[in-house]
């Protein structure tokens, strides 16, 4: 088994949930939200960002508009509909419960039975 291709998958199990979690603290740019992701070692590329933001956006998680920019083209900022808070609560305690569940089983000794 590689090490890696499973340590890109477990990051890529948790990407939704990170980009939901970023989008919730207010309306958001894609740029923003991939230089967070990096920043947090998510690594993400555009090519990943886009198709989930669109696909977030079909399922009614996320609304966006368009905003006139200073400095190029305009830019288009997304924001959690009231749906996709919701979801974002579910996925929430299914993370708490995912976390306290691991750290159950990988704080225990090994000598244990």
């Amino acid at each position: 088994m590689n090490l890696e291709n499973t340590q890109i998958q477990m990051r890529k199990g948790i990407l939704e949930y990170c980009v939901l979690q970023i989008i919730a603290r207010g309306e958001t740019y894609a740029s923003d939200m991939l230089d967070e992701l990096t920043l947090a070692k998510m690594i993400v590329v555009e090519g990943t960002l886009y198709p989930l933001l669109t696909r977030l956006k079909n399922a009614g998680l996320l609304e966006y508009k368009w905003v006139e920019s200073k400095s190029g083209p305009p830019r288009k900022y997304y924001k959690l509909t009231t749906e996709g808070e919701k979801f974002l609560q579910g996925l929430s305690e299914t993370w708490d419960d995912l976390v306290h569940s691991t750290q159950m089983i990988t704080s225990k000794n090994t000598t244990q039975a």
